[in-house]
């Protein structure tokens, strides 16, 4: 008989509401089926450029830090799947909606941008190709940016993150 696939069980808010001692009591809770994973694990190169930002030693532009989180978020999502697929439960302190949240109360951020990135990587086949990766999308971005300044081309612009 197949396992039955584990819940995902995301625990998102501010900064020090005591979201990580709640992931440990839930896990308390569901006992040894159940798993805290943190995504910022700070074993990656991603998430060491993520610390260095948030620990005030390194300045990283806005834009940059917004696509690393969500960048590091996606080095875990094969790990995410195989444990749901054992049936593991897994407990996560934040996720995508944190990112959202942080970014866009920033000034000159808006929700529509911030939420962009998780949006384009849900479709298909993303990540198969070498160019597929977030940081090389966004130079990508900012070069299209650049050709559409040309005001003697007549660019128009589609929303891809609508329904087809």
């Amino acid at each position: 008989m197949a396992a039955k696939r584990g819940a995902l069980i995301v625990l998102e808010g501010m900064d020090r509401p005591r979201k990580s001692t709640q992931c440990q009591k839930l896990q308390e809770a569901l006992r040894q089926r159940a798993k805290v994973l943190r995504l910022l694990a700070r074993g990656s190169e991603i998430s060491r450029l993520i610390s260095s930002y948030l620990e005030k030693k390194n300045n990283l532009d806005g834009h940059s830090v917004h696509l690393f989180f969500a960048a590091n978020r996606w080095e875990r999502v094969s790990l995410i799947k195989e444990k749901l697929q054992q049936g593991v439960t897994l407990i996560l302190d934040r996720y995508a909606f944190s990112g959202v949240a942080f970014t866009s109360a920033k000034p000159d951020f808006t929700l529509e941008w911030c939420i962009q990135p998780d949006i384009a990587m849900k479709r298909g086949g993303f990540g198969n190709e070498w160019n597929e990766n977030l940081t090389f999308q966004e130079l990508v971005l900012q070069q299209f940016e650049e050709l559409m300044k040309d005001r003697s081309l007549d660019w128009k612009t589609l929303d891809a993150s609508q329904s087809i």
